[in-house]
C-alpha cells in the first residue's frame, strides 16, 4: 500500500512549516529556555482545529534540536496508572544513542473524559511537576472546563487555520514532486472544500491523481466533497456575531457540538464585548433569555422545541443589533472571553463536592432526600453542630473540608439572622417617615 501523501510530505524541519510563524517563535523560545535550564512553563498546549499541524510542529522541533520523541496518545491511555507509568519512565530515563535532549507529547489530551479517564488529567498536571524534560501537549478544542486545570499549568499556543496561499503551495510542491498535472482551478476547488485542513486537502488530492493520474477542476468537483467540521466556542460566536444572513446565524449554533447550556453561557459572556450600543445589548439578552427558557421547555415537553432556540439564539442574537441593517455596517473583531461564571465552578469545585458528601452524610441519618436536607435541616444542624461538634465528628467521620463547609455556613447564617441594634432600626424608621413626608408633600 503506498504511503499517504501526507506522512510522506510532512516537514521535516521547523522551516517547512507554512503559515504558523507566530506559533514557531514562541515554541523555539519555550524549548530554548528549557535548555538553557530556564523554563517559565514545563509544558506547552498546542491548540488548533485538525489537519493545522500540532503534531507536525512538535516532530519538527525535536528534529531541530535533536531531541529524542517520546510520543504517546492521551486519550488511547484513559487511567491514571496507563498514563503515570508510560510517561514517567520518558520523564525520568536518561535518551538513546547519546541524543542530547528529550522532547514528550501528548497527544489529543482534549479525548479524555472527565468522568470515564478519572484520574488521567491529575496524572498529567503531576508528570508536568515533576519533569525533567519539556512537554508538549496537544487539543483540538482545550476549552472543555474539564481541561481548565491543563491551561493553567502549560502554555497555551494557538495553530490557525492553513489560509488559501500557503495550502495551496503545499499542493502544487507534491504535483511537482510526484510529477502529477493538476489544475490551478482544481487546486482552488479542493482547498476551498477542505476548511483549512491540509491533511484532508492532502488526502483528497491524493484520491483523485492516483485515480486519474491527473486533476482536473471537473474531476474535483465530482469526486470532492466539503470537509464536515464542528466550530469550536470562538468560532461559533464569531459566525453569530458576524452573520449577515439568518442561516449563517443558525448554521454556527447547530454546526458546534457545544452543549447548548455552555454555549448560552459563552454568548451571555460576550454579549456586551461585541455590542456596545445598550438597546442593542438589552435585545440580544432578551432575545437569549427566551432561549434559555424554550431550551427548558425542550427537556420537559419534548425536543421539538429545541429549533426555537436555535432561532432565538442564532439569529436572535445576531440580529438585535440594528447596525447590521445598514450597507456601510462593518462588524468589529472582538477578543472573546471564556465564561466566567465556569470558571467560578471550576474554582469552588472541591467546596461543593464537600458540601455534597455532607449533605449525603446527614441524609443518611435522617433517612431525608438531598433537596430536603439543604432546604429543611442544614440551618439547624449548623446551629446544632456549634454545640456538639466533637460527638457530630465522630459519628459522622467528618472530613476537615467538610468542617470548612460547616464554618462557612455558620458564619453565612449568622450574616442573615443578625438582628440590627436598636439605634439602627430608630435610624431606618425615621428616614422612611422623612421620605414619606417628603413624597406627600410633592
Amino acid at each position: 500500500m503506498p504511503l499517504q501523501w501526507f506522512l510522506k510530505y510532512r516537514p521535516k524541519s521547523l522551516n517547512e512549516v507554512e503559515n504558523e510563524d507566530e506559533a514557531k517563535k514562541e515554541l523555539t523560545e519555550w524549548i530554548e529556555s528549557w535548555l538553557k535550564g530556564n523554563p517559565s512553563y514545563k509544558a506547552v498546549l498546542l491548540y488548533g482545529p485538525p489537519g493545522v499541524g500540532k503534531t507536525t510542529l512538535a516532530e519538527a522541533l525535536a528534529r531541530d534540536y535533536k531531541l529524542e520523541l517520546f510520543e504517546m496518545n492521551a486519550s488511547d491511555s484513559r487511567n491514571l496508572n496507563d498514563i503515570r507509568s508510560m510517561a514517567e519512565r520518558a520523564s525520568v530515563t536518561g535518551t538513546l544513542f547519546g541524543i542530547k535532549g528529550k522532547l514528550i507529547l501528548l497527544d489529543e489530551v482534549d479525548g479524555l473524559n472527565a468522568r470515564a479517564d478519572a484520574g488521567a488529567i491529575d496524572a498529567i498536571i503531576e508528570l508536568i511537576n515533576k519533569t525533567k524534560y519539556p512537554i508538549i501537549l496537544t487539543a483540538n478544542d482545550p476549552w472543555d472546563p474539564s481541561l481548565r486545570p491543563l491551561r493553567n499549568a502549560a502554555k497555551m499556543i494557538e495553530l490557525k487555520r492553513l489560509t488559501k496561499y500557503p495550502l495551496k503551495r503545499i499542493l502544487k510542491k507534491i504535483c511537482e514532486a510526484e510529477k502529477i498535472v493538476c489544475e490551478d482551478e482544481a487546486l482552488d476547488f479542493i482547498i476551498d472544500q477542505s476548511e483549512g485542513d491540509a491533511r484532508y486537502a492532502i488526502n483528497m488530492l491524493q484520491g483523485v491523481a492516483e485515480g486519474y493520474g491527473r486533476v482536473t477542476i471537473d474531476m474535483a468537483k465530482n469526486l470532492v466533497r466539503k470537509k464536515d467540521r464542528e466550530l469550536d466556542p470562538f468560532e461559533a460566536l464569531r459566525s453569530v456575531f458576524w452573520a449577515k444572513y439568518y442561516w449563517q446565524a443558525k448554521s454556527a449554533v447547530t454546526d458546534t457540538q457545544i452543549d447548548y447550556e455552555l454555549l448560552l453561557r459563552w454568548l451571555d459572556e460576550n454579549i456586551p464585548l461585541q455590542y456596545t450600543d445598550m438597546e442593542d445589548v438589552w435585545r440580544a439578552y432578551d432575545a437569549l433569555s427566551r432561549a434559555s427558557i424554550f431550551l427548558n421547555r425542550a427537556k420537559l415537553v419534548g425536543w421539538d422545541l429545541l429549533s426555537y432556540t436555535f432561532d432565538l439564539m442564532g439569529p436572535g442574537v445576531a440580529f438585535a443589533s440594528f447596525e447590521k441593517k445598514k450597507p456601510t455596517y462593518k462588524a468589529k473583531w472582538v477578543k472573546y472571553q471564556f465564561p466566567q461564571y465556569i470558571q467560578q465552578l471550576a474554582k469552588t469545585k472541591e467546596t461543593r463536592d464537600a458540601l455534597d458528601s455532607l449533605l449525603r452524610k446527614i441524609g443518611v441519618i435522617i433517612h431525608a432526600s438531598k433537596d430536603k436536607t439543604l432546604n429543611d435541616f442544614l440551618p439547624l444542624f449548623v446551629i446544632y453542630y456549634k454545640k456538639f461538634h466533637d460527638k457530630l465528628d465522630k459519628e459522622l467521620e467528618l472530613t476537615e473540608k467538610e468542617k470548612d463547609v460547616i464554618k462557612m455556613l455558620s458564619s453565612l447564617y449568622e450574616g442573615i439572622t443578625e438582628q440590627p441594634k436598636e439605634e439602627e432600626r430608630k435610624e431606618t424608621t425615621e428616614r422612611k417617615r422623612s421620605t414619606y413626608y417628603r413624597r406627600k408633600k410633592s
